[in-house]
């Protein structure tokens, strides 16, 4: 069978704000999308919160509407603010209690041709269980599956899952199987929480249990590590290390219990030999399968980018048992953009710009007899 895993950067509609020519533009709206829902959210609201919140709803573009060029403030019910007007913004509530609504990101249609793209990288790689990271929601992974992936003479798979994560801007993680690779069980990791009562994942971390033709049972973890985009570097860091931990939990828990055959897979947001990450890469059995001789790493290292050392951060670990039955693997960059001088290898001859590339990631696959 060919276990894959790809992050697809989201398949029809993806937040304004991620979606513009750099993530170094992106970056600041986002910070304070985060920072601003965090005040919102807050029991009380102190002067310094009230100040603080019109700072950052200026800095949105909502000081003269509830709709920005990148989020929209949905007031359903209560009193939040008022708009004097001599202009600025006015914090009435005294809390979270005092108003119903929400603060959003808005969206905006993907590139067609990346999407189609998207869809032919899928179609190429031919896996039989697909882990999907970046989908919006099932709904938009199901229509995907049912209608674009026909549309360029792709196989459609059997089954589709995505169980909605604690990400706000449609970025969860999921899982697709072709027709005699069943998902069985599944476990949610979504309010996996810390002593003080954080939650550990930033998208989920969910368990599927997925059968084989021949009879074996494969447990697939699927997961999104913390970004270094936003939130401070140390911060994400610390995120990203405590979300290792508890996958390694998770996965010491399951080899405990019997399940061999396990495979913890996805985009974690960081090297082989970083800090965060070593939880997983260092101090468990798992192994990644690009240090597999087998493994074909088209020439590049990376997954993400350029795919230089520096972008290595998707990966496909497998528990030793399943590492025993790999026959081959390797990077599949078709749909990434090549650069131009010189191309760094060959790409589909409809991603004639950055725009139109299926996503930055590389997908992975590999082969297993099992």
């Amino acid at each position: 069978m060919r276990l894959a895993v790809y992050n697809v950067e989201n398949l029809f509609d993806r937040a304004k704000a991620m979606n513009l020519d750099s993530w170094a533009e992106g970056r600041p709206i986002l910070e304070a999308f985060a920072a601003l829902n965090a005040l919102l959210g807050e029991i009380t609201y102190s002067a310094a919160d009230r100040t603080r919140m019109v700072t950052l709803m200026k800095r949105l573009g909502l000081e003269k509407s509830d709709t920005g060029e990148f989020v929209i403030l949905r007031r359903n019910r209560g009193g939040l603010l008022k708009r004097p007007r001599d202009g600025g913004i006015e914090i009435v509530a005294e809390g979270r209690a005092d108003w119903v609504g929400s603060l959003e990101l808005r969206d905006e249609p993907v590139n067609e041709h990346a999407m189609r793209n998207t869809a032919r990288v899928i179609r190429d790689i031919g896996a039989d269980v697909l882990g999907v990271v970046e989908a919006e929601h099932r709904p938009a992974l199901l229509d995907f599956n049912d209608v674009i992936l026909p549309a360029i003479g792709g196989e459609p798979f059997h089954h589709t899952m995505v169980i909605d994560g604690n990400d706000e801007r449609g970025i969860d993680v999921g899982l697709m199987t072709r027709k005699g690779f069943p998902i069985g069980l599944m476990r949610s990791h979504v309010d996996d929480r810390t002593d003080d009562g954080l939650r550990i994942f930033s998208r989920d971390c969910p368990e599927y249990r997925v059968e084989t033709p021949a009879g074996n049972r494969l447990v697939i973890l699927v997961n999104h590590l913390k970004s270094k985009g936003y939130g401070g570097v140390a911060a994400s860091n610390a995120r990203r290390r405590l979300q290792a931990e508890r996958t390694r939990e998770i996965y010491e828990q399951l080899i405990a219990g019997g399940d061999e055959l396990v495979a913890v897979m996805g985009d974690f947001n960081d090297t082989p030999s970083s800090a965060p990450l070593a939880p997983l890469l260092q101090d468990t059995d798992l192994r990644d399968v690009f240090v597999h001789p087998g493994f074909d790493d088209g020439g590049y290292p990376g997954t993400y980018g350029y795919c230089n050392a520096s972008n290595k951060i998707d990966y496909i670990l497998l528990s030793p048992a399943l590492f025993d039955r790999v026959e081959e693997g390797g990077a599949f960059r078709t749909g990434m953009w090549p650069g131009v001088r010189p191309k760094r290898w060959d790409a589909y001859e409809e991603v004639t710009r950055s725009q139109d590339a299926a996503s930055d990631h590389a997908a992975i696959w590999v082969d297993l007899d099992i």
